[in-house]
């Protein structure tokens, strides 16, 4: 069964193409106009082995605040329809990754409930390139609010704006990887990963 998940998402401010294959290679095709995003985006793809596609055309003119948001809502709604119904998954997830001087921590849980913890240092710089570095927090809340997972991301330290907010994107990469990815004894088992019954 194929873990696919493809999202159009058109509004006034942006046109934007997802699409998501949670079981592929790590093969990345990303533009957005906001370089430093599509680096940060070629992080997850490659380091979470999703091949990923992402194309967005945005109103730019004005700033990259809608293009940057409107990807991330229409990856995070991806990532939720290639999950499909999670039976078998190991639902949980964690990887801590280091660049150079920064740390990040990040787990976990594919619960169906959106909630977001989010700590990195103050007082980073404003910019990295055209990339507003207080919108790492956004794009993690919007990609929450539209997986509909927990996620916890910790940055105790660090220095370069850059290491900073690339190893977020990296130790993403890893934690959603490890929770998608199929429990060979579950999925054999037809195992959905709650008491609940549902996810």
């Amino acid at each position: 069964m194929s873990r696919i998940g493809r999202v159009e998402r058109t509004t006034k401010e942006t046109s934007v193409l997802v699409e998501i294959n949670l079981d592929g290679t790590g093969q990345v095709d990303v533009s957005t106009g906001v370089g430093f995003y599509d680096h940060m985006l070629d992080q997850l793809g490659r380091h979470g082995l999703f091949d990923l596609t992402v194309k967005t055309d945005g109103d730019l003119h004005i700033d990259s605040h809608h293009t940057i948001e409107d990807t991330a809502l229409a990856l995070g709604a991806a990532f939720k329809q290639a999950l499909g119904d999670k039976v078998g998954i190991y639902r949980f997830g964690n990887c801590t990754v280091p660049l150079d001087e920064s740390l990040a921590q990040v787990t976990v849980d594919l619960s169906g409930r959106p909630y977001l913890v989010h700590t990195e240092p103050e007082n980073m710089a404003p910019m990295i390139g055209a990339y507003d570095t207080t919108m790492t927090r956004h794009i993690l809340e919007s990609f929450v609010a539209q997986a509909q997972i927990a996620l916890h991301v910790h940055v105790p330290y660090g220095r370069n704006a850059h290491h900073i907010v690339e190893c977020q994107f990296k130790a993403l990469a890893r934690a959603l990887r490890y929770a998608a990815e199929l429990d060979p004894r579950a999925a054999a088992a037809g195992i959905l990963p709650s008491t609940k019954g549902a996810l």
